[in-house]
């Protein structure tokens, strides 16, 4: 946002970010992990290994067994899938809330490696099941699961008066999101937000990126330290923010004042639009003022990420001083 951003939040090229879930599917094929040692993978209520075996190929002629049913894509507790190992690690050094990891039955005997991830996983208190190759086949977006999948935890939202009352009665800034799509940026604004100490972001239920793996990523795991509220109706929470005290603001390039001049110090609740559209006409017309951030390059924008980034920091200045 260089004139603003989109309308007023920038021109984002990134795609939404994919989200994958755990088809359904009973736990007839399913094992699990116990104790430390990895030598001997104990069955959970399974009887004969083979006779599951058996059982399973019965199923494709016979009507499926659970565990081999075609499923879908949404994981059941509400999380988001992570596939491969390298990718697990990552969410692992990342402090992702893992659920429970899903191993192929078929790579457990023989793999020093999945054995040392699974042994990182027990070690944290995920939940280890071993399954059918053809299980993690079918929940795999793209199939390059490398015989592990995790499921994540689903994020726990905070209310809208969770977030005023993070703000306490003095200064305090809120950014609220205009159907922001792209996870990358959503993560990397809240974790703008974090820095700077505002005491939340606010989102739409709807048409709006969600705190996913791509947002845990790109936050930098800020998401586990800011309240992020998801709301129903955008216009709606501005007014209750107007009335718990906080100034609103919208970033638009089509705005008169540039930043610097904006009354961006206090109790502010910055309103930042999406990638393509900018803020809609009904948010914008919430709005108690408009900015946007002078440009001297050619190209058309900052993206939102960006531009959230500037003027966040511009609320710190001005509200605590440039020694803080």
């Amino acid at each position: 946002m260089a004139q603003g951003q989109g309308r007023s939040g920038g021109r984002s090229q990134g795609r939404n970010s994919r989200r994958n879930g755990l088809r359904g599917g009973g736990r007839d094929g399913d094992r699990e992990y116990k104790g430390k040692s990895r030598d001997k993978i104990v069955p959970r209520n399974l009887g004969d290994p083979e006779a599951t075996r058996k059982r399973a190929a019965k199923g494709k002629g016979q009507g499926q067994v659970r565990d081999q049913r075609p499923a879908k894509r949404h994981a059941p507790s509400g999380g988001s899938l992570i596939e491969g190992r390298r990718a697990v690690v990552e969410a692992l050094d990342a402090h992702i809330p893992i659920l429970r990891a899903y191993v192929s039955q078929s790579a457990t005997s023989h793999d020093a490696t999945l054995d040392v991830l699974v042994g990182r996983l027990e070690g944290e208190g995920v939940r280890v099941e071993v399954v059918p190759r053809e299980r993690l086949d079918a929940i795999s977006s793209h199939g390059a699961h490398q015989g592990i999948v995790a499921e994540t935890k689903p994020f726990v939202y905070a209310d809208l008066e969770d977030v005023i009352a993070n703000a306490g009665d003095g200064d305090g800034l809120v950014i609220v999101l205009d159907h922001v799509t792209d996870e990358g940026n959503f993560g990397a604004i809240v974790r703008s937000a974090e820095i700077v100490g505002a005491a939340g972001v606010v989102v739409a239920k709807a048409r709006s990126a969600k705190v996913g793996v791509g947002a845990f990523k790109t936050s930098a795991g800020a998401v586990l330290h800011v309240p992020i509220a998801q709301v129903p109706n955008l216009a709606t929470a501005l007014n209750r923010l107007k009335k718990a005290g906080f100034w609103v603001g919208g970033a638009t390039e089509h705005a008169d004042q540039i930043a610097w001049d904006a009354p961006l110090a206090g109790r502010v609740a910055l309103v930042m639009g999406s990638e393509g559209e900018g803020i809609s006409r009904l948010v914008l017309e919430k709005c108690d003022f408009t900015c946007k951030l002078p440009q001297r390059g050619v190209i058309e924008s900052l993206n939102v990420a960006q531009a959230t980034t500037v003027l966040a920091y511009e609320w710190l200045r001005r509200t605590h001083g440039a020694g803080e």
